[in-house]
């Protein structure tokens, strides 16, 4: 049977490139497009699905196994044969691009790394915060985070064209691969030391966590130091954009004051 016509639609409500059908899939894989997560159904387990799932282990993209109603939830045409691929909007770069940027403007590297921001709202507030403090670039794991969405580069005001932001399995590994190359790191936390008692100069990482959950453990550990923003009103949390915005032009006066 001559398979259906692979399709790729624009997900409105997620703001996704949604990739549709067994040939579209693979070809997307083939071509190089940064594909953010897999749907497979579950059970299916014929040559092409085979392939696709093979390419997705390759390229380290989060694969679910779903059943058949919410694989026809998500669908957008009907025609899913079976797998769904949601890929980024806008392609990533890489840590090295955003090294190699520094070393083009003849700057100290200064990086922002993110951990826990799902929210494509706060993504896109911070890569325009990014962008405006002079950043480098932005640093994003693969899970539990926010992709590179429509509603990003909206909210990012255009900035997403000129930040690099980076997707990475393992934050904390990247940062073990940083502090080799003499950047340290430091991240936001209310029961941090105040920031501006600390020396934020020098080439810097600054690791933002969510509102709610903060910055993760085993990230938190390989950080140099742990920089509170002080807070006088009844409320004790800052949205992370915002703590972002905070952090990162402390950084910035400093290096004013550097000059």
């Amino acid at each position: 049977m001559q398979e259906k016509k692979a399709t790729e639609e624009f997900n409105k409500s997620s703001h996704t490139l949604v990739i549709e059908g067994r040939n579209a899939v693979i070809e997307a894989f083939r071509s190089g497009r940064t594909i953010d997560k897999l749907f497979v159904l579950d059970g299916c387990q014929d040559g092409p699905v085979r392939t696709i799932v093979r390419e997705a282990r390759k390229h380290d993209v989060i694969i679910s196994f779903v059943d058949k109603e919410r694989l026809s939830h998500m669908s957008e045409t009907g025609r899913h044969q079976g797998v769904i691929a949601f890929a980024a909007a806008y392609e990533y770069s890489t840590v090295d691009d955003m090294l190699k940027l520094a070393e083009e403007r003849g700057e100290d590297p200064f990086l922002i790394l993110l951990d826990n921001i799902e929210d494509p709202h706060n993504l896109g507030a911070i890569i325009r915060t990014a962008n405006i403090a002079g950043a480098h670039g932005v640093i994003i794991p693969k899970r539990r985070a926010a992709g590179l969405t429509a509603t990003v580069a909206k909210t990012s005001a255009g900035a997403l064209n000129y930040t690099p932001v980076a997707k990475v399995t393992n934050l904390s590994k990247t940062m073990e691969e940083l502090k080799g190359k003499g950047l340290w790191f430091v991240c936001a936390d209310m029961d941090g030391e105040c920031m501006y008692d600390l020396n934020l100069t020098g080439p810097i990482g600054l690791v933002v966590g969510s509102e709610g959950e903060g910055v993760g453990r085993l990230v938190k550990e390989k950080c140099d130091f742990v920089a509170g923003i002080p807070m006088s009103g009844q409320i004790t949390s800052l949205n992370a954009s915002v703590a972002a915005g905070v952090m990162a032009y402390e950084i910035v006066r400093q290096r004013i004051g550097k000059k």
